[in-house]
């Protein structure tokens, strides 16, 4: 018995009685963590606080704005395949990470958001920036929790991380009351996570079903490929190529699932989608096998629904089973991470060019090239277009930059027309279409990637929506390229407003500060191009300039982004022009 006590005893001297706080950084250490992204306050202070015994260890960019850190922690997240990590108080410092949750949310982005929360014993009374963000964010999370003891933090971290990562990706909110984070607790160390027993990240493979695909791939005549970020998330950019390079399939992306592959790859037919490529929109309704991997049949991919496919077989290879069936009704299900089902798709595919269909694509290639795409990439005169930036990027970083768009026109004539040769090359907000996204998420993806050269290609009205976060710049100076397209529009709703509308532009008409006088202030240096013929050494300045640098280029006020699948159509019904528009 003295024995035992003994040993208890000696066990207690063991172990190392630390803080909820000190607990939450040692975790972040054990995880791996680089960067964090935040901005502290009364709430989140003792985390803040154990921090600043770590700064040599862990790079904390204190952001002007909470909604531009869960963006930045995206950037980063998206750039390097690593989980972004936020750090925001309690009220509205954590709800200003809501946007950014439901953004990450519906783009399978992981992240681990640690936001601090009033003292245990005041919740429910309406203390002092108590806000229940739990509840708030329940349904923008793939999971949250409340820690009011100071002993949960390192197996709550460690599922958070666990959660965040593994199947498919989404973000994780903690909340830490204060108590919580002063506590002093007996500290046993920090373990990852790799099993919870009610969750289950990846369904099991079903062999037969790959058998029932491959058998209906090999069967096929017009077969057709269309990916998302799914190739992406699992890591499966050399078990794509091996696929559809032996099976000879001609292959489009969505826009989330631009440069798995590069985008001059001779089987890439190119984007799908509302403002997608003139070919893929067209064939989708002409395959007789479409296979979809790691996507999931969004609204902008399909059109009207029942106009889409319905003379095809489709297979559907995803991560998430609740994918399955969701929107399209699928022919053969492939449950399971894509890096795992392809190489068993592709033993059992046959070696196949089906080199009259795909000339099918190159044909419909040149229509949209001669039509549309030449004329906006390569014009002659008038006023500037987007497009003719974007190729004009192109040529000067060879498709090796990292292009992080926000939302709008810009965003579809960037992907439209960007060139791509490296993974995880095109950074912008998919599901959510967050206006303001571009510039934060381009600083957390130049820590993600440093080496990586990154442009923010913004709109005029974008731009505006998280300007603060040039402060950001100014202090930690990392190096990025700021590209305005200022069309002096909210130009993608007065695209519909004249097409649909009558050209009845209803607020829409935007006006701006002088942004490089702005980024002056910022201590960032900036110019302004109007015309064609200084346009290129504008680019050059801008991207062989050693900091961040901010370029705006006034474009075409009324222009429109074609091809189109106006709303109410489906996918084949793709329009070159608005002539062609049938209402």
């Amino acid at each position: 018995m003295k024995t035992l006590e003994l040993n208890q005893i000696e066990n207690k001297e063991t172990l190392q009685q630390v803080s909820g706080s000190v607990a939450v950084i040692k975790a972040l250490l054990a995880e791996n963590v680089k960067t964090i992204f935040g901005y502290p306050g009364g709430a989140i202070m003792p985390i803040y606080d154990a921090l600043f015994d770590y700064k040599k260890d862990i790079n904390h960019i204190l952001v002007r704005h909470e909604q531009g850190a869960i963006h930045a922690a995206q950037g980063l997240a998206r750039v390097s395949g690593e989980t972004g990590v936020v750090f925001a108080t309690s009220g509205p410092g954590a709800t200003n990470l809501v946007t950014g949750l439901a953004d990450a949310m519906i783009d399978s982005t992981p992240l681990v958001c640690i936001t601090g929360q009033v003292f245990a014993h005041l919740l429910g009374t309406d203390a002092f920036q108590e806000t229940d963000i739990v509840n708030i964010t329940s349904p923008v999370t793939k999971w949250n929790y409340q820690v009011t003891d100071a002993s949960e933090i390192p197996a709550v971290l460690a599922k958070a991380f666990y959660i965040a990562k593994s199947g498919r990706p989404g973000p994780v909110l903690i909340d830490i009351t204060k108590n919580a984070q002063l506590q002093l607790f007996d500290y046993k160390g920090y373990e990852k996570c790799e099993f919870i027993r009610s969750y289950k990240p990846q369904p099991d493979i079903r062999i037969s079903y790959i058998e029932q695909a491959a058998e209906l791939i090999n069967q096929a005549k017009k077969p057709f490929v269309i990916f998302g970020q799914g190739v992406i998330l699992g890591n499966a950019e050399q078990e794509f190529l091996e696929f559809i390079e032996k099976a000879g399939i001609p292959s489009a992306w969505t826009i989330m699932g631009m440069s798995a592959i590069p985008t001059n790859h001779p089987l890439a037919v190119g984007m799908l989608g509302m403002h997608g490529n003139y070919a893929p929109n067209l064939f989708t309704n002409e395959c007789d096998v479409l296979i979809a991997i790691g996507m999931r049949f969004d609204d902008r991919v399909t059109g009207r629904l029942d106009k889409y496919a319905k003379q095809a077989q489709i297979i559907h290879l995803d991560i998430d089973p609740a994918e399955i069936d969701k929107n399209v009704k699928v022919t053969v299900p492939v449950w399971g991470n894509c890096k795992e089902t392809l190489p068993l798709l592709t033993e059992r595919v046959q070696q196949k060019s089906h080199q009259e269909w795909i000339s099918k694509f190159h044909q419909a290639i040149a229509v949209e090239t001669e039509k549309l795409i030449a004329p906006e990439l390569f014009p002659k005169e008038g006023e500037l277009t987007m497009g003719e930036v974007i190729q004009l990027i192109n040529e000067l970083t060879n498709g090796e930059a990292v292009m992080v768009t926000d939302v709008g026109q810009h965003q579809m004539i960037t992907c439209r027309y960007s060139q791509q040769n490296k993974t995880r090359s095109n950074i912008t907000s998919g599901g959510l279409g967050t206006m303001g996204f571009a510039l934060p998420a381009a600083i957390g993806a130049k820590y993600g990637a440093p080496e990586r050269t990154v442009i923010a290609v913004m709109g005029d009205g974008g731009a505006q929506m998280n300007i603060q976060e040039l402060g950001t710049i100014m202090q930690f100076q990392p190096n990025v390229k700021i590209l305005i397209l200022n069309n002096s529009f909210l130009g993608m709703v007065r695209q519909w407003q004249e097409l649909f509308h009558e050209k009845r532009y209803s607020f829409t008409d935007i006006q701006s500060p002088d942004f490089v006088q702005v980024a002056k202030g910022y201590g960032i240096k900036g110019n302004k191009v109007a015309v064609r013929e200084e346009l290129k050494s504008a680019l050059e300045e801008m991207l062989y300039h050693p900091e961040s640098y901010l370029l705006e280029v006034a474009v075409r006020k009324e222009d429109n982004v074609f091809p189109m699948v106006p709303q109410g159509k489906g996918v084949s019904e793709i329009v070159l022009c608005k002539e062609d528009i049938k209402m």
